[in-house]
């Protein structure tokens, strides 16, 4: 009699399942749930950070506190920018124990935290265990990269055991993952691989940034946000985001409905001396986007 009735049950519970799927498989489900963006509160797990690189001119120190002054809570740092702040050396794997702590106290005390670090494109897996090890110690989340590709298994190891992920950066075309089919095939059979979405240079390559962003979904680890003033061509300028050729509401629905949980980062390569009111306008760009999303 058990057995007759798990077998009933069963039977309805497959012909319920079905009625309502039809003939699609478990792959047409997930994809069901993700375009359900209702319940997705993109507050809860979205952030706006900047790129250091936006005041690539400045030192470390100064960078922060024009951060702050614009007041963004979160930062992607780059590699080898000086310290500044009476320190001597860079910022990256070489700092000594004093300058780490100095900076780790400036970051504290401006309630400032970086998530990324980018890009970066080491020589080989010993210097990239280097970068892993220091990432640890500030609390990364992820790296943006253009790894060798032979460095693919190994960097999706070790991001496996430091808990940081290998977000892979897209610049313009002749680089080798301007498309985001060659980023796909880094990813392939590597979980801790994959993209940070500059969709400003998607759009510079002559890529829909939505078409990529959907190559992609499930794979977007960061976002590098930036705007242009002409779609297809490498060479065209930054402008402030929302003022330039890129649609953005569509790409900010994308992303919410992938469930994309992570950070936008501000990379504005142009008002080189004075960008922080630029960034101050991207952000509410930003905030003013997101809360129009349904």
């Amino acid at each position: 009699m058990k057995k007759l009735t798990y077998s009933l049950l069963t039977i309805v519970l497959l012909t319920a399942c079905n009625s309502q799927s039809g003939n699609s498989g478990a792959s047409d489900t997930t994809a069901a749930v993700k375009s359900d963006t209702t319940s997705w509160d993109v507050s809860q797990h979205w952030k706006i950070g900047v790129q250091l690189w936006t005041f690539m001119k400045f030192d470390f120190v100064t960078a922060i506190n024009k951060v702050d002054s614009a007041g963004v809570k979160y930062v992607e740092a780059f590699s080898h920018q000086k310290l500044g702040g009476g320190m001597k050396g860079d910022f990256g794997p070489d700092m000594t124990a004093d300058e780490k702590a100095t900076v780790k106290k400036l970051l504290q005390d401006k309630g400032i935290q970086i998530v990324a670090m980018g890009v970066i494109v080491p020589k080989d897996l010993d210097e990239w265990k280097k970068y892993f090890e220091f990432g640890k110690e500030f609390g990364l989340s992820y790296f943006t990269a253009e790894p060798i590709k032979t460095q693919w298994g190994g960097i999706d190891s070790l991001a496996g055991i430091y808990g940081i992920k290998v977000a892979i950066h897209d610049h313009p075309r002749p680089n080798a993952y301007w498309s985001p089919d060659s980023v796909l095939a880094a990813v392939a059979g590597h979980p801790n691989i994959g993209s940070c979405a500059d969709v400003g240079h998607w759009a510079r390559n002559g890529l829909d940034p939505v078409d990529c962003l959907k190559k992609l979904d499930g794979h977007v680890f960061g976002v590098h946000l930036k705007d242009i003033v002409e779609f297809n061509n490498t060479k065209a300028r930054d402008t402030v985001v929302g003022s330039g050729v890129i649609k953005w509401a569509p790409i900010f629905q994308e992303l919410k409905r992938q469930h994309f949980s992570g950070m936008f980062s501000i990379e504005h390569e142009s008002n080189w001396d004075n960008s922080v009111p630029d960034v101050i306008q991207t952000v509410k760009f930003y905030n003013d986007q997101v809360a129009a999303l349904k």
